[in-house]
């Protein structure tokens, strides 16, 4: 029961906390709208069940213990949000707020949520930190991955919200009229990330 609050406490705290992952459900949102938005929550809660797989199988271990391999990971993912946010920085498309969602947007969505979250060193420390410092050695697989389950539901809770708040039309509508300066505070914001990671990733 212990476990279960401590792992409560640590998701809710990891989650609600500003980074990558908010970033991008908030551009897709206002840009793409509500079903972009829920599809991008969607793909992030996928994204963390890679860490929770390499994290219970042990894979992370050795991760931890390989400042290169470490350093890899952390490069890659860095590199992704500065890919990310130079796209948002230089867009040069007007968007429309009659546009829908097509089925392809849709799944572009949540292959962008899945793969930011996937590659972000913040959601890869945080599962490797909860199962070290929470779960006990020997614990049950089934309840380890039942741990990463709830992870993953709390993270699709979160941002299906986030999607929801800046999807709403009065909202969406005042983003769009301030495309250009919502695109490049985004993009300087993801940027700005990946950056940050990097350097921390070659002290």
């Amino acid at each position: 029961m212990n476990e279960l609050v401590a792992i409560a406490v640590f998701t809710v705290l990891a989650v609600i906390s500003p980074g990558a992952d908010f970033a991008m459900v908030t551009r897709t949102s206002y840009a793409q709208g509500r079903k972009a938005g829920l599809a991008a929550a969607l793909g992030i809660a996928l994204g963390v069940q890679v860490h929770v797989l390499y994290t219970v199988l042990g894979i992370a271990v050795i991760i931890s213990r390989s400042p290169t391999l470490f350093m890899g990971m952390k490069v890659l993912g860095a590199g992704y949000l500065i890919y990310l946010g130079y796209q948002s920085l230089t867009n040069t498309r007007r968007i429309r707020l009659e546009g829908g969602s097509s089925r392809a947007g849709m799944l572009q969505a949540m292959r962008t949520g899945f793969l930011t979250n996937a590659f972000n060193p913040k959601t890869l420390l945080f599962v490797i930190s909860a199962y070290t410092q929470v779960v006990k050695p020997g614990s049950a697989l089934q309840l380890d991955f039942a741990y990463g389950a709830f992870m993953s539901f709390a993270h699709w809770a979160w941002f299906s919200l986030v999607a929801v708040f800046f999807s709403s039309e009065g909202l969406r509508r005042a983003m769009i009229e301030r495309q250009r300066m919502v695109d490049r505070m985004i993009g300087v914001a993801l940027i700005g990330l990946g950056l940050a990671v990097a350097i921390s990733g070659v002290r």
